[in-house]
């Protein structure tokens, strides 16, 4: 007969076995995670600058503008100043952050919040963004944006802050 301390290492070793697989399987997932990821935010990242490189000065692309087939865009801003189709307004007095579409509205929350300047490290970190450099960038290419259309100033330091006057409330 055998002994019940045998049968337990036993076990134990085919569970320790399984672990080993089973870890070395979640290495592998997770590597193909990373790689899939990155893939991901590169087109994130090349979308937004062809969205951006296509605006017009009145933020209507020119892709939308051929596609209507009117050759002179003339957008009518909604009450609250922004343009709409625009992909970030520009920013006037009166004009508050609920205009801005929900992922540019959380980049504007954080820094209310923060009430400093924020390095665009500490401002994914804030967001939740995983701290890998193409995440990081997505993130500083949408505040460059709030910066070219005034809702922020970028700081010499490289740091991100509200413009004066800006606010955070609603319509």
């Amino acid at each position: 007969m055998p002994s019940v301390i045998g049968l337990l290492e036993e076990r134990e070793r085919a569970a320790a076995e399984r672990v080993e697989v089973l870890r070395t399987e979640a290495d592998r997932v997770l590597a193909a995670l990373r790689e899939a990821e990155l893939d991901w935010e590169r087109f994130v990242v090349s979308r937004e600058t062809v969205v951006e490189v296509l605006a017009g000065p009145d933020g209507v692309s020119e892709a939308d503008t051929l596609a209507s087939g009117d050759p002179e865009p003339s957008p009518s801003p909604s009450p609250s100043g922004a343009v709409p189709g625009s992909v970030v307004p520009e920013w006037c007095e009166g004009l508050v952050v609920s205009v801005l579409s929900p992922e540019y509205q959380r980049i504007m929350t954080v820094l209310i919040a923060a009430q400093r300047a924020l390095f665009c490290k500490e401002l994914a970190s804030e967001l939740g963004v995983e701290p890998v450099a193409a995440k990081v960038e997505g993130v500083r290419s949408k505040a460059n944006r709030l910066v070219r259309q005034g809702w922020l100033v970028k700081e010499p330091s490289g740091r991100f802050a509200l413009r004066a006057g800006v606010r955070g409330g609603g319509s």
